[in-house]
């Protein structure tokens, strides 16, 4: 397993990463999951309070294994109350069974109002300083689902050390926040190249095709590590079953699949180009995310992918923003934005009768 520096906490990870948002069903499971982790020399395991009983099955399961062999990090929701934050502070710790934790990171540093929250005088912030202070939090960070220029502006706060945040070869789109977490020195933590960057565990025949000899999960891992400001990605396994990670060790370029993977996206017909010119939406429609599970759909067949993420449009909140595509109005704001001259509104229609489906739930809700 391969290391790297995770920024300027100076911290050693494995370029694989365990979360453990998907390892609720036992402590058992739990623990077998980490145990295996372990074995393949996993070293930094995530959970956060939000995650329902993740952080006691993990404390349970960290019995079994030496405590300095494993990085921790839990996240916390931001907030405005320093006495709260210093009160879950204490729970995780309790949960976790440990007197002092590598990282904590913001969770879901989402919306412009959250990041009010940690710039705030008595925030979630101040709790969190006086947790190093005292040795129960050594490093702190933040993750994101938000828009890029709201990350850029978080990043740009010199208040974390790392950030945890949405990128894949399928959406490049924080490219930029990547490159300014690297010129700060910050670890970077690639949140779910496996699922959410595309349902890669499972892909449809023509992606599979497209990126031979690699699997298309193998090749986005490959792109993620090929990039030397990544540090680690996450694994979400639900069970040591899942942890097939690839050897990736061998020196094989992706570059052919992935002009193959650039040439069919290019012979589609109204791609679109993801340059967000077309936002804002009077009608609070994310457009430019709408239009990017269509490219994939059209493009590599990644429909079962496009439902799975298009139905959590108004059903996930500040984590998933945006309206589906059938509020369009036909208003016309967006249509003189676009470089491409898409008919916007229609292929909003059209994508929203091709993915919409039934609203699906948070894996951690009953």
């Amino acid at each position: 397993m391969q290391h790297r520096r995770f920024g300027k906490t100076n911290l050693s990870y494995s370029v694989f990463s365990l979360g453990t948002m998907r390892c609720l069903s036992s402590p058992q499971g739990m623990e077998q999951t980490v145990q295996r982790a372990n074995e393949l020399g996993i070293n930094h395991i995530e959970t956060a309070r939000g995650y329902g009983k993740s952080e006691e099955f993990l404390g349970s399961a960290l019995r079994s294994i030496a405590r300095d062999r494993i990085f921790l990090t839990t996240k916390l929701p931001p907030s405005l109350d320093a006495a709260q934050t210093d009160k879950f502070i204490d729970e995780s710790l309790q949960k976790l069974q440990v007197s002092s934790i590598e990282s904590v990171a913001i969770h879901g540093l989402n919306t412009w109002e959250h990041l009010d929250w940690i710039k705030a005088e008595n925030g979630c912030m101040k709790a969190l300083r006086n947790a190093i202070a005292d040795g129960r939090v050594r490093h702190v960070g933040f993750s994101t689902h938000g828009l890029l220029d709201l990350i850029l502006a978080a990043i740009g706060t010199e208040l974390f050390e790392f950030v945890n945040l949405h990128y894949s070869f399928f959406f490049q789109r924080n490219a930029a926040a990547i490159e300014l977490a690297h010129q700060k020195d910050m670890g970077v933590f690639i949140i779910s190249p496996a699922d959410k960057a595309g349902m890669l565990h499972t892909p449809p025949q023509a992606l599979i095709d497209l990126c031979v000899p690699f699997s298309p999960l193998e090749l986005n891992y490959r792109f993620l590590l090929n990039d030397r400001r990544i540090t680690t990605l996450s694994v979400g396994a639900a069970n040591p079953e899942e942890l097939n990670l690839p050897y990736l060790d061998e020196d094989l370029s992706i570059e052919e699949a992935i002009e193959r993977l650039k040439a069919r996206s290019a012979i589609e017909p109204d791609q679109c180009s993801q340059c967000y010119a077309c936002l804002p939406c009077p009608e609070s429609i994310h457009i430019p995310e709408v239009l990017r599970l269509r490219n994939l759909a059209t493009a590599y067949d990644m429909t079962s992918f496009g439902e799975y993420r298009y139905r959590m449009f108004e059903n996930a909140g500040h984590w998933f923003p945006g309206n589906k595509g059938n509020r369009c109005t036909d208003c016309g704001d967006c249509l003189p934005r676009c470089p491409e001259k898409l008919d916007i509104p229609k292929l909003l229609r059209e994508t929203h009768d091709r993915l919409n489906g039934k609203p699906g739930r948070r894996l951690w809700q009953d």
